[in-house]
């Protein structure tokens, strides 16, 4: 697979929110009808993680075909967890917002494995409904632990890398 993963550039901006909208379409089709809705993950979430230097794509050529954002820890989210423990208390990096533009193409893994060629340890969180989410997440690595709450108020299902 050709292309290269690297920090987003403001020009980037609006094939990541085209990346976003496949993304929600993608989960609309195969059953996940709460995830990613009211808007989000909106231009102002890439927009402030681009500021962050947070927001990586996988540029193949003609612009980026998927996007994820990667964070230094600890996120509030992640200080209660229901059911089994983190793997350990160290400082975390955490992965927000994995999107690709097409499935199946062994994009979203590719971002992950390269993720955790980067960071020892990385916490991320799925829906429940997000299906194929979890596999790729648990294809990379990632051990599922408990149960965290967003923001929001919902459940999401958390993972654990650590190498």
């Amino acid at each position: 697979m050709t292309g290269v993963i690297r920090r987003a550039t403001e020009g980037d901006l609006d094939s990541v929110m085209a990346v976003y909208d496949a993304a929600r379409a993608f989960m609309r089709s195969t059953g996940n009808l709460t995830q990613w809705v009211g808007g989000y993950p909106s231009r102002a979430h890439a927009e402030r993680d681009l500021a962050g230097g947070w927001l990586w794509v996988l540029d193949e050529g003609d612009g980026p075909v998927a996007c994820m954002s990667v964070l230094p820890g600890p996120d509030r989210t992640y200080a209660a967890i229901d059911g089994e423990p983190w793997l350990n208390d160290d400082p975390y990096w955490v992965m927000h917002r994995l999107a690709c533009a097409e499935q199946g193409r062994g994009r979203g893994s590719r971002m992950l494995s390269w993720l955790c060629g980067l960071h020892d340890n990385v916490r991320a969180d799925t829906h429940e409904d997000n299906v194929p989410m979890q596999r790729a997440l648990e294809r990379c690595g990632f051990v599922r632990r408990g149960t965290v709450v967003c923001d929001d108020g919902t459940p999401r299902i958390a993972y654990h890398f650590v190498r």
